[in-house]
C-alpha cells in the first residue's frame, strides 16, 4: 500500500473559523426556496437580496476580492517528498502546518519576520497522510502508511500518544469532532473508519464502520452531527454521529463516478450571507470539481455546479473561501494537476475562474487559507509550500 500512495502522489523530477449552523438542514432549506424560486436555475446566490454584502465588501468584484498574486514567502523543508496537507491554525493569520511522505510534519509561523518552520514534528515510521488541527490549536493528530495516529503538542512538537491501528492497516485521513475534539475520526486502507478517543487511545464503542473501498477523505459538518466519508471507489457515505455516545449510523451513499478516487470533502453550512443551504465541496479524480447541495438531515447529496480542473489520480483537495464569500458572491479554490490554485465564482455559469496561480513545479495537492483571507498557502507533491499574498486595493 505504501507503493501505491507513493505513486499517485509521486511527481517526475525532471520536468474551518467554524461556525454551528441553526436549525435543521430542511428548515434551512425552506427558508431560501422563496429566493430560490425567484431565480433562474442554477443560481446560488440570490443578488436580489445581496445588496448589504457587496456593500460590505466596498463595492469591489469578486475578481478583486481574491486577486491573490504575490509570492509571501517559499517553504522547502519537505522538498523531494510531496506535502498531500496543509492548514492554517484555527482563527489564525500567521500559524500553518503541513504533512509530508517523509514521514514528518511541520508547523511554520509566517510573523514574525522572515517566516520560519517554527517546530517539526517527528516520529512517524512512514509518510504522514493527514493531520488535523485541535479547536485550541495546542493539539495536532496525524496519520501515517506506518499504521499509528499520532498526538502532538503543537508547543514543543513533543508527541503525547501513539495509537496502532488494531488490523495493522495504513491510516489515510483523520478529523476533529468539531463539537468535542476529544474525539477523533480515522480512515484506513481496510476500508474502515472508527472514532478514537485521544485521552484513553482507545476506540469509541459503535464508532466504527466499514466504506466500499479505502477512506481517503472526512469532512463533519459544523454542528457534528454528520460525517462525510469518501473512499477510493467513488462512493460518499453520510454518517449521523451520535454526540452523547460517539456511536456512527451510516445513513446514505452516492456514487460519484465509479472507481474515481473521493480525495477531498468540504462541508459549509452556508456558501453566502444570502445562500444559507448547506454545500459540499469534493474533488473526486473526475477532472472536476464538484459542489453539492445538502439536502436532508441524512446528509443527502444534489449536485449543484461542476467546474473542469485537471485532476485525474492526484489527491487534490480543495476549500471554499471562508470570509470574503460570506461579504460578497461565493468562491471556492482548488489544486489541480496542471500545478496551478484555480479559484472558481460558483456563480457564474460561464468563465467561473476568478483567478489562476502559478509557480509550483508539480501538481498542486492542498491549499489553506489564513483566518481573515490575507494569505493563501498551496502545497504540491515536489515538497514545496507557496504562502501567496493578496493584493490591496
Amino acid at each position: 500500500m505504501a507503493a501505491v500512495w507513493q505513486q499517485v502522489l509521486a511527481v517526475d523530477a525532471r520536468t474551518s473559523r467554524r461556525t454551528p449552523a441553526r436549525g435543521s438542514y430542511q428548515l434551512q432549506a425552506q427558508m431560501n426556496r422563496a429566493v430560490y424560486d425567484e431565480r433562474p436555475p442554477g443560481s446560488l446566490v440570490p443578488t436580489s437580496v445581496a445588496e448589504a454584502s457587496r456593500a460590505m465588501a466596498g463595492d469591489t468584484t469578486l475578481s478583486e476580492n481574491y486577486a491573490f498574486a504575490g509570492m509571501h514567502h517559499i517553504f522547502d523543508q519537505h522538498v523531494d517528498s510531496a506535502v498531500p496537507r496543509l492548514q492554517f491554525a484555527n482563527d489564525d493569520k500567521h500559524l500553518l502546518a503541513c504533512c509530508s511522505l517523509d514521514g514528518t510534519l511541520s508547523i511554520m509561523t509566517l510573523s514574525p519576520s522572515p517566516p520560519s518552520v517554527k517546530v517539526t514534528l517527528k516520529g512517524h515510521g512512514g509518510p504522514v497522510t493527514d493531520f488535523a488541527w485541535s479547536l485550541s490549536n495546542d493539539i495536532i493528530v496525524s496519520t501515517s502508511l506506518d499504521g499509528t495516529l499520532r498526538i502532538w503538542n503543537t508547543e514543543d512538537g513533543r508527541c503525547i500518544r501513539e495509537v496502532r491501528d488494531p488490523e495493522s492497516s495504513e491510516l489515510l485521513c483523520c478529523t476533529f469532532q468539531p463539537m468535542n475534539n476529544n474525539l477523533t475520526v480515522v480512515g484506513n486502507s481496510k476500508h474502515h473508519l472508527q472514532v478514537v478517543n485521544i485521552s484513553t487511545g482507545k476506540k469509541v464503542k459503535g464508532g466504527s464502520s466499514k466504506l466500499t473501498g479505502r477512506v481517503l477523505s472526512l469532512s463533519f459538518d459544523a454542528p457534528g452531527r454528520i460525517l462525510w466519508a469518501g473512499d477510493d471507489r467513488g462512493s460518499i457515505f453520510s454518517f449521523l454521529f451520535d454526540m452523547a455516545t460517539g456511536k456512527l449510523t451510516k445513513a446514505k451513499r452516492l456514487v460519484v463516478s465509479e472507481g474515481s478516487s473521493i480525495c477531498s470533502i468540504s462541508a459549509r453550512s452556508w456558501i453566502s450571507r444570502e445562500a444559507r443551504d448547506p454545500s459540499l465541496l469534493v474533488n473526486a479524480c473526475v477532472n472536476k470539481l464538484l459542489l453539492y447541495r445538502v439536502v436532508d438531515n441524512d446528509g443527502t447529496l444534489q449536485l449543484k455546479r461542476s467546474f473542469p480542473i485537471q485532476h485525474g489520480s492526484q489527491l487534490v483537495h480543495s476549500i471554499f473561501c471562508p470570509l470574503m464569500s460570506f461579504r460578497q458572491g461565493a468562491c471556492v479554490v482548488t489544486g489541480s494537476e496542471d500545478a496551478c490554485v484555480y479559484f472558481f465564482d460558483v456563480e457564474r455559469n460561464t468563465k467561473a475562474i476568478v483567478n489562476k496561480l502559478q509557480g509550483h513545479g508539480g501538481p498542486v495537492l492542498d491549499v489553506s487559507f489564513n483566518c481573515d483571507e490575507s494569505l493563501l498557502a498551496s502545497a504540491d507533491s515536489t515538497g514545496m509550500v507557496i504562502i501567496w499574498r493578496r493584493e490591496q486595493k
